[in-house]
């Protein structure tokens, strides 16, 4: 255990983390918006997974990552607004439906893997790009800034997202839909457009975040690439308290155990592997337990709105 603790290693942990927590922030952060709205959306990991096989099945036939890219935030935002259609429009039970969009995304990118695909193959994604000055510094420009493009944009989209919920009109509008859809209403927002927009930008983002794993940090695609991330993303928006910089903090905390398991099983052979990978998965259960206890969710959050409902 002593080899996991040495700079060498911990630098390589530290390194790890920052990359892993792309897709976590993306499908969180587009969580957020969905959540703040008033839609739990548990169908992430679905769209995930579609963005992923689009974005690589793209790449692969084109050769270029960003139509990659731009195939997995449509696809993203066809299967939000899926989502939308069935959970705003029909009203159908929110987290029923939500399951329901994850069954036929992981079904689908399986087929069409199988029938297009048929094998695991890789390409070449998005290569790490040092920052000019920063990338150079000792230590830190190691950890921060050589990375691909996907990550760096995982990360500036927290501010925006801080700045387009809590500084805007727009954001303003989303928490009004969220805590009070009858005020909103009565004020002349049109909660069904809100949400429907909230939920559409909440599927490209997921949609960019199974990109992010497929052409930017594994570069390949296999059934059930995403192995449930998309579940840990609906988590991280609770254990954030439903705010961008809160999902930073959870999606860090996640990613760095994360990184800390997989050097794990490299450097300490004798511990079994399943012990390793359960690590973050209990670390996230333990900081839920906590977490929602001393938040308050969204006062709508699952609640179809009827106009004329009190």
């Amino acid at each position: 255990m002593a080899e996991l603790f040495t700079l060498p290693v911990l630098l390589g942990i530290a390194f790890s983390g920052i990359r892993l927590a792309t897709p976590y922030l993306y499908a969180a952060l587009g969580e957020t918006f969905a959540q703040r709205s008033g839609v739990l959306n548990l169908g992430v990991d679905g769209i995930m997974l579609m963005g992923a096989f689009s974005a690589f099945f793209v790449a692969l036939n084109t050769g270029s990552l960003w139509l990659g890219l731009a195939a997995a935030a449509v696809v993203g935002l066809l299967m939000g607004l899926l989502m939308a259609l069935v959970s705003i429009t029909f009203k159908a039970e929110q987290g029923i439906s939500g399951i329901g969009l994850y069954m036929f995304g992981l079904g689908l990118s399986s087929l069409l893997f199988r029938t297009t695909v048929g094998t695991v193959k890789t390409i070449s994604g998005f290569q790490p790009v040092k920052l000019p000055l920063l990338g150079d510094l000792p230590i830190l420009g190691d950890i921060f800034f050589r990375h691909s493009l996907l990550v760096y944009g995982a990360f500036l989209a927290v501010p925006l997202a801080w700045f387009i919920l809590e500084r805007t009109t727009w954001g303003l509008k989303i928490r009004a839909v969220g805590q009070q859809p009858a005020a909103a209403d009565s004020l002349g927002v049109n909660v069904t457009a809100v949400r429907y927009a909230c939920t559409g930008l909440g599927g490209v983002l997921a949609g960019i975040a199974g990109a992010s794993l497929s052409i930017a940090l594994t570069n390949l695609f296999q059934e059930n690439l995403t192995s449930g991330q998309g579940f840990i993303a609906v988590a991280l928006v609770y254990f954030g308290g439903w705010r961008p910089l809160g999902v930073l903090g959870g999606a860090l905390l996640f990613s760095f155990v994360n990184a800390f398991q997989l050097w794990m099983q490299v450097l300490v052979p004798e511990m079994e592997a399943d012990i390793a990978v359960m690590l973050p998965y209990l670390l996230t259960i333990a900081a839920l337990a906590v977490a929602v206890n001393r938040t308050r969710q969204p006062a709508a959050l699952a609640k179809p709105f009827e106009r004329g409902e009190a």
